[in-house]
């Protein structure tokens, strides 16, 4: 009697398509880029074409499909996916914004006042002494902290580096000597009570970052000190909308990989999102 060692279920290679909720300009974006890359340094042959190639990479980004998923599908090695996952993400995070030209950028239109705000990216719990410090005491789990500039209308403008999650944000703020270029380029912040205490100028200059008022015991708040707090928590409402934007992007769900690469892919994310919003 022979052994019947095929599984019920069905065939070992399923494939099942779906749809990517994102544009086609996105998509043609991020293929002209991988083009001009292979162009600059002169890859005459990929397994795929450019198209596909960034459809699998947008495909990872936006709903953090498993690269071996997504390499036996397309007849490819689980280890391209990822290669061609990190090629992509240092093309876009390179055309991510620095904060100086922001800033000089936003100056020159005239604008006056950024929203400021920080959140933190959930990574897996790590080993060793990395465990320490990447722990988020105020949300309770594993993190990495990242500062964000928005507009008025909640468009990303400007993200930090990751940093790990027990750092403050004000001390991630004073880190990049962003009241210093906030100053310099003759702009204000509006930011949560988070950053209370983050602009440490002189009584007579004027405020690079405005941060409401904490309550106290004693003395508590006075009724315009909280009619104020109520008016910035209005202004400041389209940040939240920007990092929402942001987290839209699944494979922010939980970070899986090496933190120190998470700057690029943030910075990148941050590119995507921007072109995803304006169309």
């Amino acid at each position: 009697m022979k052994k019947a060692n095929r599984t019920v279920e069905g065939p070992d290679h399923l494939v099942h398509t779906a749809r990517l909720p994102l544009s086609t300009s996105t998509l043609n974006y991020l293929a002209g880029l991988i083009r001009g890359h292979l162009k600059k340094i002169a890859s005459p042959w990929r397994a795929l074409p450019e198209g596909k190639i960034a459809g699998i990479v947008l495909a990872v980004l936006r709903c953090d499909q498993r690269p071996g998923d997504l390499a036996g599908g397309n007849g490819i090695h689980r280890t391209t996916v990822t290669r061609w996952v990190r090629e992509a993400v240092g093309l876009l995070a390179a055309r991510a914004p620095r904060l100086q030209r922001v800033l000089k950028k936003i100056a020159r239109k005239g604008g006056g006042i950024v929203l400021l705000d920080g959140t933190l990216i959930r990574t897996r719990r790590r080993t060793g002494s990395e465990i320490r410090k990447n722990y988020s005491g105020k949300h309770k789990h594993h993190g990495l902290l990242v500062i964000a500039l928005t507009g008025d209308k909640g468009r990303l403008l400007w993200v930090s580096a990751t940093r790990p999650g027990r750092t403050s944000a004000i001390t991630a703020c004073r880190h990049d000597q962003l009241p210093q270029k906030l100053r310099a380029a003759g702009l204000g912040a509006i930011a949560d009570l988070g950053f209370v205490g983050l602009d440490d100028s002189g009584p007579d200059a004027d405020p690079a970052v405005i941060a409401g008022y904490k309550a106290a015991k004693n003395p508590p708040l006075t009724r315009g000190q909280k009619l104020s707090n109520k008016a910035l928590a209005a202004v400041r409402a389209p940040v939240e909308h920007g990092f929402a934007h942001l987290k839209n992007w699944r494979v922010l769900g939980k970070v899986r990989t090496d933190p120190s690469w998470a700057t690029a892919l943030v910075r990148a994310l941050m590119v995507l999102t921007n072109r995803e919003v304006s169309r």
